[in-house]
């Protein structure tokens, strides 16, 4: 609860601030953050897809697209909607495998969490 309230009180600081402003779009990810682990699912849901739509909107980096595609899949995920949630794991261990290789720390947490996800579907082709 209290990890909610403030992430709130972050945001509606942050809030008056420009579109590209870093801290306000940082806000963002708090806010969201913290209703996903408060078990505020589709609120936390929420903020993630206008989180992506910002990122997308500002043309950030292709890792922060990446950050913000992992947030939504996971909380799909919890929300058991796991169709939905494979197909994003798989964009994002493919955008992973293109802008790390194929030893790098991140795209392997992405390809552990696609399969993963692919076992927990019983799909193995």
């Amino acid at each position: 609860v209290v990890r909610g309230a403030l992430a709130w009180a972050c945001w509606k600081t942050y809030l008056g601030r420009p579109e590209t402003n870093q801290v306000r779009n940082m806000t963002m990810s708090i806010l969201g953050n913290g209703l996903f682990k408060a078990g505020h699912l589709e609120d936390a849901l929420s903020v993630y897809e206008s989180r992506l739509s910002l990122v997308r909107r500002n043309g950030k980096s292709e890792v922060a697209i990446l950050v913000a595609q992992s947030n939504i899949s996971s909380t799909y995920e919890v929300l058991g909607r796991y169709d939905e949630a494979v197909l994003i794991k798989r964009d994002v261990y493919f955008g992973r495998l293109r802008l790390g290789g194929e030893e790098h720390e991140e795209t392997l947490r992405a390809a552990n969490n696609y399969a993963s996800s692919l076992k927990d579907l019983s799909r193995f082709e």
